[in-house]
């Protein structure tokens, strides 16, 4: 019965999880940072400007102390792989489970009264901080070489 189950596990090798988690915190930084850049745009003016300068300089300090630490682990978790392992395996279950927890936060935060021009700067210090550390993964990625995403 679990070999029946096998046959349907979507196993890929650990330059596919390597690309993967990379996209993934790329299309994640750049889904929070144009919600950041929608909401300064509203607001417009120097009060923007300033801003999402704040955010910025705050997502050199994320990236920086925070982000690649992580980056760093999840490579040191993924690269000694050997064969294929299941697509879904280029986060932790553990990082599933801050993911589960931020999506939250998120969602609360969006709805919450606090003014969206000031939520913007935790969104563009959180999404440029991930956009930025997504950078170590492509890097990797292409240091990691061969001619194919499917061999391994």
């Amino acid at each position: 019965m679990h070999s029946r189950l096998e046959q349907y596990k979507p196993a890929v090798g650990k330059r596919v999880l390597i690309l993967l988690s990379g996209l993934m915190w790329i299309g994640v930084g750049i889904m929070l940072l144009s919600l950041a850049l929608h909401w300064l745009a509203a607001k417009g003016g120097m009060g923007a400007l300033l801003l999402g300068t704040v955010g910025f300089l705050c997502s050199l300090v994320i990236h920086r102390y925070g982000f690649l630490k992580v980056v760093d682990k999840n490579l040191g978790r993924i690269l000694p792989m050997q064969g294929k392992r299941c697509l879904f395996a280029f986060q932790s279950w553990k990082s599933y489970l801050i993911i589960g927890v931020m999506i939250g936060m998120g969602i609360g935060l969006r709805h919450s009264p606090i003014p969206k021009p000031y939520l913007a700067v935790l969104y563009i210090g959180i999404g440029m901080a991930l956009f930025l550390s997504s950078l170590r993964y492509l890097r990797v990625f292409l240091k990691e070489g061969g001619d194919s995403l499917l061999e391994e």
